[in-house]
């Protein structure tokens, strides 16, 4: 049983970031007619109907204190991290956004070693962060060898792990409580959509639905609504609950290698030699920080299975 939980949580982590490596398009794309809190709102309030639909059942918590981290799950893992990602990418551009981003496993392991049990940082995972973050730099040139620096952009990107980080913290407390994976999902999410209400006042927004009427806006919409969201947020939630919080944030590095995969394939931009060599160095880097996730956990079962025989 527990190697086919390990197993299946590392599916639904590449699922996840299969489909996660791709929304920086759709976003860049709605950036055009929408602005970023208005893709946050609509994008999440189309997953909160899905969730709702799959589980219509009220997720209850047993104390004050649980229901805490739902809400400070909502407000770091829905409304902070991704309007400062969408406000990110007004800002700067798609590569630059993709690389800073992906450096989210590194501060989730830093908040793990030090508020959950059994999630140590360890010199390996460390030197596995350094080569696959040399990938995502390579990736991300792809060859120009100029990296165009937009510093307001710039600083949102970089501040986005920092919160992805608390949020995988939370959620891999809320989810050793046992809860059900799409209500406690739901549940963030409705704090989520609570926290986003001010920010929606401060900015103008249109709210008129016959944008709605094009068939680009509205499959995008839908792509980051059900997609991305409802289904990729249960199962990265899922992930987190069997895997732990760093085995699984180390698919984060392989982002920007899905982005340009997924670039090349649908924009027909052309893949370089530089390009796949930062493929390679991601993947090899991503290996060894999560076989070093991996052995931890395989040395503290070993322990305890020890000290109980």
């Amino acid at each position: 049983m527990r190697n086919h939980n390990h197993v299946a949580g590392h599916l639904l982590a590449l699922f996840t970031i299969l489909i996660w490596g791709t929304t920086f398009v759709s976003t860049k794309v709605l950036l055009k007619d929408f602005t970023p809190v208005e893709i946050l709102l609509f994008r999440f309030l189309i997953g909160y109907l899905v969730l709702w639909m799959i589980y219509p059942r009220t997720q209850k918590v047993v104390s004050w204190r649980e229901e805490a981290l739902f809400i400070g799950a909502g407000l770091c893992g829905v409304t902070l991290y991704f309007l400062i990602e969408n406000m990110a990418l007004v800002h700067t551009t798609a590569s630059n956004a993709g690389i800073i981003v992906s450096v989210a496993p590194f501060f989730t392991a830093v908040l793990a070693h030090f508020f959950l049990d059994g999630e140590r940082l360890t010199p390996r995972f460390v030197s596995g962060f350094g080569i696959a973050i040399c990938g995502i730099i390579l990736i991300t040139l792809n060859g120009s060898y100029m990296l165009q620096l937009n510093p307001l952009g710039d600083l949102l990107a970089f501040i986005a792990p920092v919160v992805w980080a608390v949020y995988s913290v939370m959620m891999r407390k809320i989810g050793l409580r046992n809860y059900n994976v799409i209500g406690a999902t739901r549940k963030v999410f409705f704090y989520g959509l609570l926290f986003m209400l001010p920010a929606l006042g401060l900015v103008e927004s249109d709210l008129n639905v016959a944008r709605f009427t094009h068939l680009t806006h509205l499959s995008n919409l839908l792509f980051l609504g059900v997609g991305a969201s409802a289904l990729c947020f249960v199962t990265w939630n899922q992930a987190v609950k069997l895997l732990g919080a760093i085995p699984t944030s180390v698919y984060i590095y392989l982002v920007p290698l899905i982005t340009v995969g997924s670039s090349a394939l649908i924009l027909h931009e052309q893949l370089t030699w530089v390009s796949i060599l930062g493929a390679s160095l991601t993947l090899y880097g991503s290996y060894i920080s999560e076989s070093t996730a991996r052995g931890k956990k395989r040395n503290v079962f070993s322990a305890k299975l020890r000290r109980n025989t």
